[in-house]
């Protein structure tokens, strides 16, 4: 069986290097596929991308989705030139070490490796601790910290070296799914409505937001300035069908089963519905969710924006989460995708989700 082919939109997002607070690389990428087909398109303050279609239209319905990615930010070089650093983002520090790892810094990308203490020189007791962030260290092959110095520099951010790849089907790997595909989702929407020539009465305005792994900061902003009556917020969402998952805990979401809406206080029940029903016409299987908190995504701010904004939360199955090494099944993205353009078109003239 041939692989899956993947979208160049969706491949270039992929291959973006944008952690929290510096998402250039991302932004770029967004420019280039979505502005084209917006009837406005705008950036603001934080490097959110705000790209409107039918801009007479009412209520207006804002998409979201968060092009940041965890990363490491450099704090320190030794005498040795060796660089020390702290995270962007929630890291599970245990797979830190190890790992190669690009640096943007003002005159190109520079590679490096995180290191530690090699096991065989540890005494038993150390063999048995996870390191605290301090004692990793990143290697440039650097021999000073003026040689260093003049590669990087204090603040510069790094990300993981692992590409997108296919692994088998339409199931792949990434190391920032959570969530490029978001910003694909939202983008990609758009792009099929203007194509489309779609009859809308809606005002749609598809946001590629910023450092949400750091406290939905850019969903904050953008939502106040969107004004929006309604948004679906898109981010990932554990696929709890792997080994070592209680689903007593966790609830049972699959790879593969279709995007998962969530139910919660987080959510607009007339908007869960709405999505309900606009899976069922468009023939989309869905998994669903239950979330008795604010979430974790940028539906949590979005909500709570202005006067309240009625809001709904789709997330994309996702193993491995916030590892070098997530795994999506590309299939779910697309059935994403097909019900936010399902959204779109369902909302009526001036239609209030107020309850």
């Amino acid at each position: 069986m041939a692989d899956y082919v993947a979208p160049v939109f969706l491949t270039e997002l992929l291959r973006a290097k944008s952690p929290s607070g510096s998402e250039g690389q991302a932004q770029a990428v967004f420019d280039a596929h979505v502005k084209p087909h917006a009837d406005t398109y705008a950036n603001d303050a934080l490097g959110c991308r705000l790209a409107t279609l039918n801009k007479s239209g009412g209520p207006t319905v804002m998409f979201s989705g968060h092009m940041d990615e965890l990363g490491l930010i450099i704090t320190y070089v030794n005498k040795d030139g060796f660089i020390y650093f702290d995270t962007i983002g929630g890291h599970d520090k245990t797979i830190i070490s190890g790992r190669r790892v690009i640096i943007q810094t003002a005159h190109g990308l520079v590679k490096g490796v995180t290191g530690k203490r090699a096991i065989h020189l540890m005494e038993e007791s150390d063999r048995k601790k996870v390191p605290e962030i301090h004692e990793i260290w990143m290697d440039i092959g650097a021999k000073s910290k003026a040689e260093a110095l003049k590669r990087v520099a204090i603040g510069d951010v790094a990300t993981y070296d692992h590409e997108f790849e296919i692994i088998s089907g339409s199931v792949g790997t990434a190391r920032a799914f959570d969530n490029k595909v978001g910003a694909y989702i939202v983008g990609e929407a758009l792009i099929r409505l203007s194509r489309e020539k779609a009859k809308l009465n809606a005002k749609i305005v598809s946001v590629a937001t910023t450092q949400e792994e750091i406290g939905v900061r850019g969903a904050t902003t953008s939502a106040f300035a969107v004004d929006p009556h309604v948004a679906l917020a898109v981010d990932v969402g554990h696929a709890t069908d792997h080994p070592d998952c209680d689903n007593r805990k966790y609830g049972e979401t699959k790879l593969g089963g279709g995007p998962i809406i969530c139910r919660g206080p987080n959510v607009n029940p007339k908007v869960y519905q709405r999505l309900i029903a606009c899976a069922k016409k468009a023939k989309i299987t869905v998994q669903l969710e239950a979330d008795p908190r604010p979430t974790g995504t940028d539906a949590r701010a979005i909500q709570m924006a202005r006067g309240g904004v009625a809001c709904g939360l789709v997330s994309v199955p996702l193993r491995y989460m916030h590892t070098p090494s997530e795994v999506v099944d590309l299939e779910d993205v697309e059935a994403c995708v097909k019900l936010f353009v399902e959204f779109a078109k369902s909302v009526g003239k001036g239609e209030s989700f107020n309850w």
